[in-house]
């Protein structure tokens, strides 16, 4: 046992393992996104084996390496559908722009009904784009970037799990749209979650994932210099 937690395929057999478990819960539990019950049974694994979290993300840093090209791979979809896209391309800036003033000013209302610090507030402003750029933005405006990826993970996570079930109980169906919502509020995660209802409304969430990255990162200029 001591020379397989040692062995370098180990940080990748738990990760696959987990995320297969976690695909089963949700055969059972369709609610729950096996994002985030794969990662609950990963750090129940780590924890109880006390094995080292710096030790399990250099073993599975082949993973993290694809997610480059696995996020360039969701522009096939998106060029699949350039001709909807141009149809929609009113709908989509406007609903881009719209979830990503949203994300801003629900983040600053959320630090302020808690009381928040200074710090605190500049770190989970960007909490709606992926974690990459928001690490830049909340680095900009003098954040704490580790606090800005558990902001940014946090809102992935309850988006993909609770937005679906919220955009139902509306009444809000349509593919594009669905997309669109859950890209630019939820990034990653969204848009995993969006793929699992349609293609079109995976490829518009990847969409609206990379321009609602775009448009807050341009909202932050002027607060940059405001904050600044």
């Amino acid at each position: 046992m001591e020379n397989f937690l040692h062995d370098p395929l180990f940080g990748l057999t738990l990760t696959i393992g987990a995320y297969a478990l976690a695909r089963g819960i949700q055969a059972r539990l369709p609610w729950l996104h096996p994002i985030l019950s794969s990662s609950a049974i990963i750090l129940i694994v780590l924890g109880l084996l006390r094995f080292p979290i710096a030790d399990f993300q250099g073993e599975v840093g082949l993973l993290t390496s694809l997610l480059g090209p696995a996020t360039v791979a969701l522009g096939v979809p998106i060029y699949k559908h350039r001709k909807l896209i141009r149809e929609r391309l009113k709908t989509i800036s406007i609903s881009v722009l719209a979830g990503s003033i949203t994300g801003i000013v629900s983040a600053g209302l959320l630090v302020y009904a808690t009381r928040g610090s200074h710090e605190v507030l500049l770190s989970i402003l960007p909490k709606s784009v992926s974690s990459p750029i928001g690490i830049e933005i909340s680095r900009s405006l003098g954040g704490t970037p580790e606090l800005s990826v558990m902001f940014s993970v946090v809102t992935g996570v309850l988006g993909g799990v609770l937005g679906p079930a919220f955009l139902y109980r509306i009444g809000l169906r349509d593919p594009v749209s669905f997309g669109l919502a859950m890209g630019s509020a939820a990034h990653g995660f969204g848009t995993a979650r969006s793929l699992q209802e349609s293609e079109t409304a995976g490829s518009f969430s990847a969409l609206g994932m990379g321009l609602a990255g775009i448009v807050t990162s341009l909202l932050f200029v002027p607060m940059y210099l405001w904050l600044g």
